[in-house]
């Protein structure tokens, strides 16, 4: 949550220009200080949105690679007990 921050002005300014102009130039600052931070919080959400998307899209690829590299791990471990087991075998029957 955030606080407005209301723009004030000198006495001596109010002074000076008389309390109509600097209360329109004062409420003219809040209003583009407004409209900024609108136009700021929409392109946050835009940007959030577009990293959000590319997260996504980076997570599933990381998915799809490791599950590749699972495969590819059994394959090898498979591989590994299938000749361990045969040299196995094999010492002991030649004994």
């Amino acid at each position: 949550m955030t606080l407005p921050i209301t723009a004030k002005l000198s006495k001596a300014f109010y002074e000076r220009f008389g309390e109509q102009v600097t209360n329109e130039l004062v409420d003219w600052f809040n209003s583009v200080d407004a409209t900024y931070k609108s136009e700021i919080r929409e392109l946050a959400d835009v940007l959030w949105a577009r990293f959000e998307a590319r997260l996504d899209q980076r997570s599933a690829e990381l998915r799809a690679e490791m599950k590749s590299m699972k495969s590819e791990l059994l394959a090898w471990m498979f591989a590994f007990w299938v000749t361990s087991t045969i040299t196995l075998g094999e010492l002991i029957l030649t004994r």
